[in-house]
């Protein structure tokens, strides 16, 4: 019944077994033992252990440390029960126990930190305040600690020290972001109780300052445009992060750049819930905040830049564009890094649509503009360019009309950069959607409605194009992507094209538009010819562009140059774009570089030349002269002992056009002695080893027959006998013979 009376006895008795260096108690059941039997006295004696508080807390600072966990657990309840039993006295032998606490913080076994947790708590409410800086560090780690529980002690031990600590107006601005940290905390019930604490928080701060936010609490009007699906914080946790804000932000952007990934991570989650709090009041930090979000945005760890992202929406949504713009279009004049666009498209996409539109031309100028769109080639700076074109289009809607060409410079650009191939869908979809918000039917009709605006675009400096040259790359994609619409902006194109492919340009780039033209001359009718304006440019294209590209110089470039201007042409004449009229008009002037080209080394140069020569003897023959036929039939003899069996074909195919023309010919006569050389040199061809290319020479061989079918059959039978395969004579007999007696 007077258990105090027992106090001089039993309190130097526990303090001699438990505390050194008198002795200490060897065996763990008797020391958790005897802190029983302490604990007991604390709830049994309360203030009557005020003379002894010195030897309790000595005690305590013992077993605390003990290697006995239980010895630990139970040593931290004395600790709680000491601070409820001498509320009065305790706070002046506080600090002594804060040390073997945080020694003991960190223990492996998760139900002696909670205890431990739970008694630090304890400690400091009842003690000095002071102590707080001390446990501060200690507690924000067991925030990553892997058991909830624990979790969920620190959030509970925060949460009080704010609502009752009496020194806690000086230690809000260190407090709020431990519990603002367990907002994303990934078990909902400790979400829950940070959450509760908060609103408890707020509500207690805003009766305790109702003077202050009286205007602000009769006045108060939500922000027009706010994060969907969030709710707003109550009005006394807004002031509450507002009025500590800079303090916290500098270390907290510091956090966000640690080297501990997990760190990184809760300080950009935290961010977020800071920025959302804190409102327009960002706008005084937003030197600090873009620094530090540029730089955690470039984050190799995927959640940080995720969270940074949506914080940095957060900016669009409350701060005016007038700010956050110029100082953001203030770093892309330095040397805007990929990380700098993802923030600028996020802002994009957190601004409200009335207050972007203002700024919307400046914002396409700026970022069409070569020193932007150009900065750089890697894949992450243009996914986050194509993202800022997604944004402003997302937000702004029809506005968009206004910066359209802007846009479809930075989306041309793009597509032409060559390690964005995998964006290209992504390039059309944004097109898409930016056509559509113009009430237009697709992207094509952008292109139509800024196809001469955007060929003056890359035209500009043309005259000065290398292989190097971005321009190049925009040209090609404008020239066919665009479809049909190019075929609207013929006298841009062609003048480009006259300009860049002089012999006298670089061979690389060259090259690169002579492919160009090559695959539009391929469907011509759907591409540069859609309008049917193209004939009228076909003298330019073949005498000032194709034909000085097929004369012949050193190196395997121009090699190409030539067979891709040969490619052309044959796509010019196949198509027949070429009128009778208008081959006859170039036919001097290429016939001689034709012929040339069947000696190239490209096998797609030589089969080209013949296929070309092919067609000018379908449509010219007529008007060939006696040394035309000559020279075409020499060169193209040559060809049946080409290495490459499809040239061999091409060359029999033009030999049999040959035929033709000369059959109706007015030179016919004169031409006897070659018909007779011919004779015998094709019967030689029919031993070619590849069963394709006798076919090829006996159908030639049959038109030829119609000349002068008594010199061939002589020309046969002498030869006869010296073939491997005389089937092939025989059949020629034969057709002759057939042909006779038709007549």
């Amino acid at each position: 019944e007077r258990p105090d009376e027992a106090l001089p006895v039993l309190l130097p008795a526990l303090a001699q077994r438990l505390c050194p260096p008198q002795g200490f108690e060897p065996s763990e059941e008797l020391r958790l033992g005897l802190v029983q039997l302490l604990g007991l006295l604390l709830q049994r004696c309360g203030a009557s252990l005020t003379p002894y508080l010195s030897d309790v807390i000595r005690i305590l600072q013992t077993t605390l440390l003990d290697k006995y966990a239980e010895v630990r657990r139970e040593s931290c309840r004395c600790a709680v029960a000491c601070t409820q039993a001498m509320p009065e006295h305790f706070h002046m032998q506080s600090e002594s126990l804060i040390k073997p606490l945080m020694q003991t913080i960190s223990h492996q076994h998760f139900r002696v930190r909670v205890d431990v947790i739970q008694a630090t708590g304890a400690v400091i409410q009842f003690g000095n305040g002071k102590s707080v800086d001390d446990v501060l560090s200690h507690l924000a780690q067991r925030l990553f600690d892997e058991i909830p529980k624990v979790r969920h002690a620190v959030t509970t031990v925060i949460g009080d020290w704010l609502l009752h600590l009496r020194d806690r107006y000086s230690y809000f601005h260190k407090l709020i972001p431990l519990l603002l940290g367990s907002f994303t905390d990934e078990i909902p019930e400790n979400t829950k109780l940070a959450w509760t604490y908060w609103e408890k928080i707020g509500l207690q701060w805003e009766k305790e300052n109702e003077e202050d936010l009286k205007d602000k609490m009769d006045f108060s009007v939500s922000p027009p445009h706010y994060p969907k699906g969030v709710t707003r914080p109550g009005l006394g946790c807004r002031e509450l992060v507002s009025r500590n804000l800079s303090k916290i932000l500098p270390g907290l952007c510091h956090d966000i750049t640690d080297w501990v990934e997990s760190t990184r991570i809760k300080a950009s989650q935290l961010l977020y819930t800071l920025l959302l709090h804190a409102e327009d009041h960002i706008t005084q930090h937003m030197e600090l905040l873009l620094r530090t979000l540029y730089q955690a945005c470039g984050d190799e760890e995927k959640d940080v830049v995720k969270n940074c992202v949506k914080a940095a929406e957060l900016i669009g949504t409350f701060v005016s564009p007038k700010v956050s713009l110029r100082l953001i279009t203030s770093a892309f004049g330095k040397t805007p890094k990929p990380s700098c666009v993802m923030v600028l498209a996020a802002v994009i996409r957190g601004s409200p649509k009335e207050i972007l539109k203002p700024h919307l031309t400046d914002l396409g100028n700026m970022l069409s503009e070569a020193g932007v769109c150009h900065r750089s080639e890697e894949v992450i700076y243009m996914e986050q360019l194509l993202c800022c074109v997604q944004a402003l289009v997302e937000v702004c809607q029809e506005d968009c009309r206004e910066i359209s060409l802007q846009l479809m410079k930075i989306l041309v650009t793009i597509m032409a950069t060559p390690c964005s191939e995998h964006l290209k869908e992504k390039v059309e979809e944004a097109m898409s959607s930016l056509a559509e918000v113009q009430q237009l039917e697709s992207f094509l009709c952008l292109y139509k409605q800024h196809i001469l605006e955007l060929m003056e675009w890359v035209s500009v400096s043309c005259d000065c194009w290398t292989s190097h040259s971005p321009e190049i790359l925009q040209f090609d994609v404008i020239a066919v992507h665009s479809g049909p619409v190019i075929g609207e902006a013929l006298n841009n194109f062609i003048l480009i094209l006259e300009t860049c492919l002089q012999p006298n340009k670089d061979p690389q780039m060259r090259l690169k538009l002579f492919t160009v033209l090559s695959e539009l001359l391929q469907k011509a009718n759907e591409t540069i010819n859609s309008q049917g304006l193209f004939p009228s440019y076909l003298e330019t294209v073949i005498k000032d562009i194709l034909a000085p590209n097929l004369q012949w110089h050193a190196g395997r470039t121009a090699a190409a140059i030539r067979t891709t201007a040969v490619s052309c042409l044959w796509a010019l004449t196949h198509c027949e774009m070429l009128s009778p009229e208008e081959m006859l008009k170039v036919k001097d002037g290429l016939m001689p570089q034709i012929i040339a080209a069947l000696d190239e080394d490209s096998k797609i140069a030589r089969l080209l030349a013949c296929r070309v020569i092919g067609d000018l003897v379908k449509v010219c023959g007529k008007h060939f002269d006696e040394d035309n036929f000559t020279k075409t039939y020499t060169e193209v003899l040559k060809r049946l002992d080409d290495a490459s069996c499809d040239v061999r074909l091409a060359a029999a195919h033009t030999l049999t056009d040959w035929f033709q023309c000369l059959k109706n010919s007015s030179v016919k006569p004169a031409m006897e002695s070659h018909i007779q050389y011919l004779y015998q040199e094709l019967l030689i061809y029919l031993d070619d080893p590849d069963q394709n290319s006798q076919n090829a020479v006996l159908e030639v061989l049959k038109e030829g027959s119609a000349l002068n079918p008594e010199l061939l059959v002589r020309q046969i039978e002498g030869v006869v006998h010296k073939h491997r395969t005389p089937v092939y004579c025989n059949q020629l007999l034969q057709h002759i013979q057939s042909a006779r007696e038709s007549a």
